[in-house]
């Protein structure tokens, strides 16, 4: 049995991605593999589709649990736990030489550069990651907590006026992803700070850039979104739909944590 497959690109806008959903639908496509530009919209997309029976397949970026819930049977998630990746931020930072506490006070100060509010993922990964610190019996202090949308400009004007407010206090930049990462890092390094000597910073997604620099030393690590078994399990699923078999609700693939010891296999 063959397949057609085609691909859309939605340019990260929400109107965009819900007119190729239509278009999807007229064209009488037999499953729809969808990554929404934002989760809030995951109920529309759900109400849009559903009058056709076609099936959904959610990738990456995950939908309340109500919506997959309200297109039951017909509709499933592929993703990472959201909660894994904010636990393996945490460990990343236990499993330095001085485990986040670098002046030795007894407690780890840190900043956190947050992603969309809205979205889960975001939500997950600040407090997961902050988690991981306390159930390791860490007393933490949050400095300050900003809100960057995962834009890499926004956050490296945050760190640099975080650097200047509250200087040697800060010893953990937490960033819910690798954009900002690599924002907060050029801010690091025009404040004369280094990584792993005198700051720790940890990102999430495993871009090149960024698992170049923890390869060189320059990021504490990151955290490893696996597209590709993501991508392996959506057709997975997707082929179960077009074969009329049962399809559970959730297919969760681990990410991996990325060190100085393992970047060079994450290098694209």
């Amino acid at each position: 049995m063959g397949y057609s497959v085609t691909i859309m690109d939605g340019k990260n806008d929400q109107n965009t991605q819900t007119e190729q959903i239509n278009t999807f639908l007229q064209q009488g496509v037999d499953v729809l593999i969808i990554n929404p530009v934002q989760t809030t919209s995951a109920q529309t997309i759900v109400d849009t589709v559903s009058p056709s029976g076609t099936p959904i397949v959610f990738i990456n970026r995950q939908p309340e649990d109500s919506v997959l819930d309200s297109y039951k049977g017909k509709c499933c998630y592929v993703g990472a736990d959201a909660r894994q990746s904010g636990t393996y931020q945490g460990e990343l930072i236990l499993d330095t030489e001085t485990q986040g506490d670098i002046n030795g006070d007894g407690k780890i100060t840190y900043i956190m550069c947050k992603g969309d509010p809205e979205n889960i993922d975001a939500q997950y990964r600040t407090e997961f990651s902050i988690k991981a610190l306390t159930d390791a019996g860490k007393e933490v202090e949050c400095l300050y907590e900003y809100l960057d949308n995962w834009d890499q400009t926004t956050a490296q004007q945050d760190v640099a006026n975080a650097l200047s407010q509250y200087g040697d206090k800060i010893e953990v930049v937490f960033c819910n992803n690798d954009a900002m990462a690599l924002g907060a890092l050029q801010s690091i390094q025009q404040a004369n700070r280094t990584v792993g000597k005198d700051i720790y910073l940890v990102g999430v997604d495993a871009l090149t850039e960024a698992v170049q620099d923890v390869l060189d030393g320059n990021m504490t690590g990151t955290v490893l979104n696996d597209d590709v078994g993501q991508a392996t399990k959506a057709a997975e699923a997707t082929k179960l739909f077009v074969e009329g078999k049962d399809v559970e609700q959730f297919y969760w693939v681990d990410y991996v944590k990325v060190t100085k010891d393992n970047a060079s296999q994450y290098i694209k």
